[in-house]
């Protein structure tokens, strides 16, 4: 299935949220909630949705959880917007299932984030990649590069090799190294997607491609008005998003886990019905909620 806003410039779009999976009172996945979640971030600045990334709690979900998760998000709003299914974990064969159920499902992308904890070598990094993203039988696919998740950064030798494999084609870099960006872009084919919120701006500055954001689930429309500034040359006028997307940034990646804040955030816009998390994750403080809130007040979300 192509994505409605694959380009060669964005193969996924400009804007992707990593999405929140919403949960009932129970703690099931609420797949009525999904869907007015995804549509909501969808008609409020995201042209891509992430399903069940780390912001989603994979983690704690299962393959059949995954499963339902995606093909309401498809359902909701795959003719709108890309659906990006995360489907990285430690064990290579789960993998490969999920990359298998999600190319069924209709993705338009995969998300592969290096394997976390068990610290494989570099050679075990690409052997990883490539036997996930063939599973998904075509669907064209973003590693994801997160060191300080997993333990291990993907080196540059490892792009090199990546890159012979036509259906790797993006990178979600929450490395944070813009010289090493800056090489990556030049010596490879692959796109670049900010995976730290913050760092958006100097990412774009570069070249990059976009944003995979947990910010963008209440600032979406910034976050897309900031990209397209950059695209027109008009640096002052991103510089001017950016000062204003600080205090948002700050008490949702800055306080606590991001999939916390942001379900609490989401909570507080009513998009949601509870802002409920699944162990060991446990629920912003009243603390947390009322420094949310402020910045949400502040960025004229709420009054």
């Amino acid at each position: 299935m192509t994505s409605p806003h694959a380009s060669d410039a964005a193969p996924f779009g400009r804007v992707l949220t990593a999405m929140v999976t919403p949960f009932t009172n129970d703690g099931a996945v609420d797949l009525d909630a999904v869907q007015r979640l995804a549509t909501h971030l969808v008609d409020h600045g995201s042209d891509g949705i992430v399903v069940s990334g780390t912001t989603g709690e994979s983690p704690t979900t299962s393959s059949e959880e995954d499963g339902r998760t995606l093909a309401a998000v498809i359902e909701a709003v795959g003719d709108r917007a890309s659906v990006v299914a995360g489907v990285g974990t430690n064990d290579t064969s789960h993998s490969v299932e999920l990359a298998q159920q999600a190319r069924k499902l209709g993705a338009h992308g995969l998300l592969v984030v290096t394997p976390y904890y068990n610290k494989p070598p570099q050679s075990g990094v690409i052997a990883h990649m490539n036997e996930v993203v063939r599973a998904g039988d075509g669907t064209p696919s973003m590693v994801y590069d997160i060191p300080g998740r997993t333990g291990i950064q993907i080196a540059e030798p490892s792009y090199l090799e990546l890159t012979k494999n036509p259906l790797i084609v993006a990178v979600k870099d929450a490395v944070g190294d813009f010289e090493r960006g800056a090489w990556m872009l030049r010596e490879t084919d692959l796109r670049i997607y900010s995976g730290d919120d913050a760092l958006t701006l100097p990412w774009l500055s570069i070249g990059a491609s976009g944003v995979v954001g947990v910010t963008t689930h209440v600032a979406g429309e910034a976050y897309s008005d900031m990209v397209q500034a950059v695209e027109a040359g008009d640096l002052a006028a991103a510089q001017a998003i950016n000062a204003r997307l600080v205090p948002v940034v700050r008490a949702i990646m800055g306080q606590t886990q991001g999939a916390i804040a942001a379900k609490a955030a989401m909570h507080l816009l009513g998009i949601i019905p509870n802002a409920g998390v699944r162990l060991p994750l446990t629920e912003a403080t009243d603390e947390q909620v009322a420094n949310i809130r402020a910045a949400l007040v502040e960025f004229g979300l709420i009054s």
